[in-house]
């Protein structure tokens, strides 16, 4: 059987092209799976995985508990809102009590960018990072590129704009290093304010006139203003923001050529994006939900393979 190259999946910096390729390719074997009427297989019956959240998520951790237990894993949840990191715990504390309970493999998502290689350099388990700050997503950009597949045929020679917070986004790095590992072009699109500094040092383009950027691309992902993380005012307002940065269907329409919508989700409708885009036949963000369960499955899947019994 194929393997990846790391231990962990704690960035898309870490993976190979190769990498990414059987990834997906296990991720279409397991979206046959949950399309059949009985969406379990036995694949990880003896693995224990635990999900720990340091920060909200409902999505992301969703996607996870689902993609574990339609492959028959046992799970523990772990929240820190109602834990003893309250009191004062640190992050290697609590992961180690969890690993004597024989813990196989941990998805965490922390407030503190590098947190996932920090445990995973301490702990003697494998390491899914679910989101570490401001750093990356990795699965997320996987289920990303994976959803362009397939409704293009195809990653490579794409052109992809990611509009919106890029500054605060852990989705928009992850997705630059997987789209250009796949062959595509990235720009970033928004406010002078939300486009850091150093990203001209990532090989992307930089527009910020939301009308040039979607005559550009084949694909727009849309971001949500992170406001939780922003100490300062970025933009005037939300109103102001959307005036020039939001996606409306008029502006689809007057494109010379139809394009696709994403979002990572969760939208602020009437913001980034209208509610008739992001219900219409242009945007696949209920295909990048189903599409994360089976990424998700391919990840852990292929990880756990490399566990030593």
């Amino acid at each position: 059987m194929d393997s990846l190259s790391v231990e962990h999946l704690v960035g898309i910096k870490d993976l190979t092209k190769k990498d990414i390729e059987l990834i997906f390719k296990t991720a279409d074997a397991f979206k046959e799976v949950i399309n059949r009427p009985i969406k379990k297989v036995p694949s990880l019956r003896d693995i224990t995985i635990a999900n720990l959240f340091f920060e909200n998520s409902t999505r992301t951790r969703l996607s996870f508990e689902l993609a574990e237990k339609r492959m028959s894993a046992d799970i523990v949840n772990f929240s820190a809102a109602s834990s003893s990191v309250k009191k004062g715990e640190t992050l290697i504390d609590t992961v180690n009590n969890i690993l004597s309970m024989k813990v196989d493999m941990v998805v965490m998502r922390h407030p503190n960018p590098g947190a996932a290689k920090f445990l995973s350099e301490r702990v003697d388990a494998k390491v899914v990072n679910a989101g570490d700050g401001t750093h990356e997503h990795p699965t997320q950009a996987l289920l990303d590129s994976y959803s362009v597949r397939e409704r293009l045929g195809s990653v490579e020679g794409k052109k992809v704009v990611i509009v919106g917070d890029i500054i605060h986004s852990r989705v928009a790095l992850s997705n630059i290093y997987c789209l250009q590992k796949l062959g595509a072009e990235v720009m970033v699109c928004g406010p002078t304010t939300l486009i850091p500094k150093y990203i001209h040092e990532l090989g992307v383009k930089v527009e910020y006139d939301l009308k040039k950027a979607l005559e550009w691309c084949d694909v727009a992902n849309m971001l949500r203003i992170q406001l939780e993380r922003q100490d300062i005012k970025y933009f005037p307002s939300l109103r102001e923001y959307s005036m020039q940065y939001g996606l409306t269907k008029e502006m689809l329409d007057n494109l010379p050529k139809e394009i696709v919508i994403m979002h990572p989700c969760p939208i602020n409708r009437g913001v980034e994006i209208t509610s008739d885009v992001a219900d219409s036949e242009q945007a696949i963000i209920l295909d990048q939900v189903e599409n994360g369960v089976a990424v998700r499955m391919a990840v852990i899947y292929l990880l756990a393979s490399k566990i030593k019994r």
